[in-house]
């Protein structure tokens, strides 16, 4: 929303992709799939990304995720198989972003954003690559694309990692508030100390007024 504060991070870094990517004016955006229910909202703040390049979009998974929770409910399959679902969702949410505004080509790994990125294009990530398995993420519902926005920001040595909700935040800016109260995953708090950029939340305002914050 704006005028949030950043998030506190802490000084530790972890590898970064070498693509000449990794700069203070690269961004990765979270956006929530949620977002889904106000079309034009939706569409103003993709074309704003693609305006604004680089930046690596992360699609939330939306109603497609929200199925994964309901299927899982009723048929009990385990949190692993969910896990990867889920992904799959990300993956249909990139999809839909994309036929949104076709300006933003999709890509299936961090290597790929990477290189988009460093070619000055905004791009959407498709998690589809982490469906293997990767020792940083776990198979559960603690993960979910609020963490891997993280993940990946970190990975590309991004300077800010946004995530665009739905809704205004009420509950301050501290990432274990935020997982508290649910506006994030549980396992956002460790992502948080180990990203060394800033970390803001918004609510579903135009990108110009949030990139002010």
């Amino acid at each position: 929303m704006t005028g949030a504060r950043p998030l506190p991070a802490s000084g530790q870094t972890r590898a970064r992709l070498k693509s000449g990517a990794g700069s203070a004016g690269t961004a990765v955006v979270k956006i929530g799939g949620s977002l889904v229910s106000d079309r034009a909202r939706l569409g103003a703040i993709l074309a704003e990304c693609a305006d604004k390049a680089p930046v690596a979009i992360v699609p939330g998974g939306g109603p497609f995720a929200d199925a994964v929770r309901t299927t899982q409910a009723q048929l009990g399959f385990d949190d692993r198989l969910a896990h990867r679902l889920a992904l799959d969702a990300m993956g249909r949410m990139a999809e839909v972003f994309a036929a949104i505004e076709p300006r933003l080509p999709i890509a299936a790994s961090p290597e790929a954003v990477a290189g988009t990125l460093a070619q000055g294009r905004s791009v959407i990530w498709d998690p589809v690559a982490l469906k293997g398995g990767h020792p940083d993420i776990a198979e559960s519902w603690e993960i979910t694309s609020d963490s891997l926005a993280l993940w990946l920001a970190t990975r590309l040595g991004a300077g800010r990692c946004i995530l665009v909700k739905s809704a205004n935040l009420l509950s301050g800016t501290d990432p274990e508030i935020l997982a508290r109260d649910g506006l994030v995953d549980a396992a956002f708090p460790r992502f948080a100390a180990g990203y060394p950029g800033t970390i803001l939340i918004h609510g579903p305002e135009a990108l110009h007024e949030r990139h002010a914050a």
